[in-house]
């Protein structure tokens, strides 16, 4: 977690630690008891919670070596998002399970995520870790502890946000890192969960750049994924969540991860048009109010493997230019910056975070609130989304996005892309308000699947 000089592995995370060291990882992140039948989302009944006012709730714990630092607890995300209301009203996410893939797990997940919980007066949660695939360790980059963080920041935001869904952690037991490598594996987790009906939500903070899959292994990868996420979203009705990417407008040229394309590209598998694709934002605080704008490093662009899917040539014409008839990435977008300072509690110490390996888990747990208010899996999101955008609800159920720049100048120079009015390459359609979002949501998936679409 804390190498000095180490050199960026898989994962889509930053972790910024207080005392100034900053540790990039680039790509991915408790349900009782498999065996006693299907566990998916299910209709439960909203409870209204009764707060209970408390300083500890919504105060920065002591960080590292510091009591300055400053940060976002759960509670200031959850106001901030318009996810506190609905808490207030039932809506948790209970009965619905978020399934998180990573590499390898983390050996003190339970523990620090009861610290974490009690800390900010969560309820206790069993998160269940299964391990279904047996074969020998694969962990070239020796990151085990990058992949171990990554784990732990998944399931933190998760709970944070969505603090009675179920949780469950399919670890591979082999490093995805550039290229195919650990990417059959990932799959095969799909597919378990799938075939075991663990849940209907899936978070990934992993990504591989786009530019180290050209080659024709890479590309029958990405095809079978996407058959895969096709066939689980349509007809499982599973809802699938990727982090864009921490390195704005590029990504890695190389299996090693040594040097950054020098050329515009963007991450897989957030580039799938299965998958709901979350960029990065920074929050700014000014007085009481908080200003959000697109983070620069958020990852964003067009994708080379995949054309645009239709859903997003629902986006008005001045948009269209840009695409070209491409994918375009991200969808929509949540806090990453990592000097927006997220609470997070690690291997025993509290620290802040960021990184799109974030923002993704924040829009799983959207999502579990969400079925649980619709009562059933609402599934694949995009065409409500993109349709919410055509609408006059647009600039209430979303935070339009209209500042911020991806462009790389640093090793490479890789003009980016402008945030700006409506869809743009940095924060897609922007980040939530979920207390208007989420009912608007379920009233245009009921509309486009009454008409057929």
């Amino acid at each position: 977690m804390q190498g000095h000089g180490q050199q960026k592995p898989f994962l889509k995370l930053v972790i910024l630690i207080s005392f100034t060291l900053v540790l990039a990882f680039s790509g991915c992140t408790g349900l009782p008891g498999i065996n006693g039948g299907p566990q998916r989302s299910s209709t439960t009944t909203a409870t209204p919670r009764t707060p209970t006012p408390n300083a500890a709730v919504e105060s920065c714990p002591p960080i590292l070596f510091s009591s300055e630092v400053t940060c976002y607890t759960p509670l200031q995300l959850r106001q901030y998002y318009g996810i506190e209301p609905l808490i207030q009203r039932g809506y948790t996410g209970k009965g619905q399970t978020i399934i998180d893939i990573v590499s390898f797990g983390s050996p003190t997940l339970q523990q620090d995520l009861d610290v974490f919980s009690r800390r900010f007066q969560l309820p206790l949660t069993k998160v269940q870790v299964i391990q279904p695939i047996q074969k020998p360790e694969y962990d070239p980059h020796h990151d085990k502890s990058g992949w171990a963080g990554e784990t732990e920041l998944d399931v933190e935001i998760i709970h944070a946000l969505a603090p009675e869904a179920n949780i469950v952690v399919l670890v591979s037991p082999v490093a995805e890192t550039e290229g195919t490598v650990g990417l059959p594996e990932f799959r095969q987790l799909i597919q378990y969960a799938i075939d075991h009906h663990l849940g209907t939500i899936v978070s990934q903070s992993w990504g591989a750049s786009e530019v180290t899959l050209e080659n024709a292994a890479g590309r029958q990868e990405v095809q079978q994924w996407n058959t895969l996420l096709q066939k689980a979203t349509l007809e499982e009705h599973m809802t699938f969540f990727s982090s864009s990417g921490d390195q704005g407008a590029t990504d890695y040229a190389d299996l090693n991860m040594s040097r950054l394309s020098p050329k515009a590209t963007t991450s897989f598998a957030a580039d799938v048009p299965w998958v709901t694709s979350v960029g990065g934002t920074t929050l700014l605080r000014q007085g009481t109010q908080i200003h959000e704008i697109g983070w620069s490093q958020s990852g964003g662009g067009f994708s080379a493997f995949f054309p645009e899917p239709s859903y997003q040539k629902l986006l008005p014409s001045s948009t269209q230019a840009a695409f070209q008839g491409r994918r375009g990435v991200p969808d929509v977008a949540a806090a990453a910056d990592p000097s927006t300072n997220l609470a997070f509690y690690f291997n025993g110490v509290w620290e802040t975070v960021g990184g799109t390996s974030a923002s993704a888990p924040m829009w799983a747990a959207l999502a579990a609130i969400a079925n649980q208010m619709a009562g059933h899996p609402l599934g694949f999101l995009n065409p409500a989304l993109y349709t919410l955008a055509t609408t006059a609800n647009y600039q209430r159920d979303f935070h339009d996005i209209t500042v911020g720049d991806n462009s790389v100048h640093q090793g490479v120079n890789v003009p980016g892309y402008l945030a700006g009015t409506g869809w743009d390459a940095v924060t897609g359609l922007g980040s939530p308000n979920a207390q208007y979002l989420i009912p608007d949501l379920i009233r245009t998936q009921a509309t486009l699947a009454a008409a057929g679409q």
